[in-house]
């Protein structure tokens, strides 16, 4: 009944060679340029399943979809298909599940990605937090899913033009059987439409595709070459931008990549390498840096191809996150490797517990009992948005916004004022919170750069002795409000101050 999302063929660190294609020899200067930025290159893109219902959302699917391994029983131990618990306090709707309650007493409750608030909340922290564009994985939709997944492409859309963020159809061929024609069918038929959105994301002037799973050495992708590289150039007939999610050897055709594909690898716009299930320390992170990314990137850059490839948090229950440790080193390496563009594995995929998404911060916000590990699994304490803004912060070293640095600038937990005056969310200093701010004036941009939305803060942490003025309108404009110390609730004061703030000094 449950459709596994991917198997996980463990790449061998020992065997991994630094060979390259002969492309790869070309000169520099005889190569092909890359894409100029667009809506995939020169951007942080984050994979989103928005695969989860529960019971009683009125989805199409009518069951705990993905929560649990029989839908049609609610999760709990021994019905599980989680790997991470969420943090669901931003959702106005949940569901109670057959857990028991939190460590804090709390209902053990969780979203469903059906109801339109869920989507529009994960789209809002990708606002906030510098992921610019949403790849929605589209499985085969013509079966029992079908009609689940049509509904959940329309709420995408919606939450995206909301928001402003650019999102794209990425297919997933696994299982798919008549994936060669049936894929065509459903782009043509309804997901082309799509494109029609001013948030549809385009690159080189063309609507953007992704196809994941082509030539990956599994049984069930065990499409020929032939009928891979059909599809590739049908879509790219269609005038379409077409990204491969291909395995991570791709180039070599060894481990997780069937031989004799590489044309249909080089066939594609852009190549997005898999991660998920390849390292889980630093130390794994430099062997791909030097083996795999570098050579990878070299033989795109001989063939034209854009490189866009995963980066991923890691395993959270298999305990592989080194607090945020493992994920900003993948950053670096791929700054320094040069890549066109850089794909987060995954926003919400709570199943493989590799998600960026809100997640429990401690036994107080996962079930009692469950065995569950939680963001300080490892005994440093994280916000449970912490990996949100671990990736604004690497976005914005990848686009040159902050200096190239080993050292993760991003604090698992964001200081009570200690270190800078610190705006947030929502009121009592919960939700996202923008970077920790210096003595100095910050105008619309350069609240923004630090993660602070324009008409978005709701409270404020200030340190002894400093004080905060703040302002409605951009360039210290329109009313003002002046604090010597911490304000917990915008909304209490005179006049309401709450989601106005545009601009302000700190002296």
């Amino acid at each position: 009944m449950t459709l596994t999302r991917r198997t996980f063929l463990a790449a061998s660190a020992a065997t991994a060679a630094a060979a390259s294609t002969a492309g790869t020899a070309l000169s520099a200067s005889a190569a092909p340029q890359a894409s100029p930025p667009g809506d995939v290159v020169g951007k942080i893109t984050v994979g989103y399943q928005g695969w989860f219902a529960c019971a009683g959302d009125g989805a199409p699917i009518n069951g705990w979809w993905h929560w649990s391994r029989n839908w049609g029983q609610p999760p709990s131990p021994s019905n599980n298909a989680l790997g991470s618990w969420p943090d669901v306090r931003d959702y106005s709707a949940t569901y109670q599940t057959a857990y028991a309650n939190l460590g804090n007493g709390q209902p053990a409750r969780l979203f469903s990605s059906y109801d339109q608030q869920t989507v529009n909340t994960h789209f809002q922290w990708m606002q906030q937090h510098g992921c610019d564009t949403a790849a929605l994985q589209r499985f085969n939709p013509f079966g029992g899913e079908g009609p689940t997944r049509d509904a959940m492409a329309a709420k995408v859309r919606q939450a995206a033009e909301q928001y402003g963020r650019k999102f794209y159809i990425m297919y997933d061929a696994t299982d798919w059987q008549n994936m060669q024609s049936e894929m065509k069918q459903d782009w043509t038929n309804k997901m082309r439409a799509y494109t029609a959105s001013p948030m549809y994301a385009k690159q080189n002037g063309k609507p953007v595709v992704c196809i994941w799973g082509f030539g990956f050495n599994e049984p069930n992708k065990a499409f020929p070459a032939s009928v891979c590289l059909d599809v590739v150039n049908w879509f790219k007939g269609q005038g379409c931008y077409v990204i491969g999610g291909v395995p991570t050897h791709w180039r070599r055709g060894v481990e997780d990549s069937r031989s004799g594909y590489l044309d249909v690898y080089h066939a594609f716009d852009m190549i997005s390498p898999w991660m998920v299930g390849r390292i889980q320390d630093v130390a794994g992170a430099d062997h791909y840096y030097n083996n795999v990314n570098q050579q990878d990137q070299a033989d795109c850059n001989a063939f034209g191809i854009d490189y866009q490839p995963c980066v991923i948090p890691g395993d959270l229950q298999s305990g592989h996150r080194r607090h945020g440790d493992l994920m900003w080193r993948q950053f670096y390496n791929l700054t320094r490797v040069g890549v066109q563009g850089m794909y987060i594995s995954m926003f919400d995929e709570y199943n493989e517990g590799n998600q960026i998404a809100k997640t429990a911060e401690s036994a107080a916000f996962v079930p009692s009992g469950s065995g569950i590990r939680a963001l300080d699994e490892d005994g440093t304490a994280c916000s449970s948005d912490y990996y949100l803004r671990l990736t604004n912060d690497g976005g914005r070293m990848f686009k040159g916004q902050i200096p190239l640095t080993p050292n993760r600038p991003t604090p698992p937990v964001v200081s009570a004022g200690t270190g800078g005056v610190v705006f947030f969310e929502h009121v009592d200093y919960l939700g996202a919170a923008g970077a920790a701010l210096a003595k100095g004036n910050y105008t619309r941009a350069a609240l923004q750069a630090a993660g602070v939305q324009d008409n978005w803060a709701s409270s404020v942490r200030i340190p002894a002795g400093w004080t905060v003025t703040a302002y409605s309108e951009d360039n210290f404009g329109g009313q003002a409000w002046t604090w010597n110390a911490n304000q917990p609730n915008f909304t209490t004061l005179s006049p309401n101050a709450n989601d106005q703030l545009t601009s302000c000094r700190i002296s």
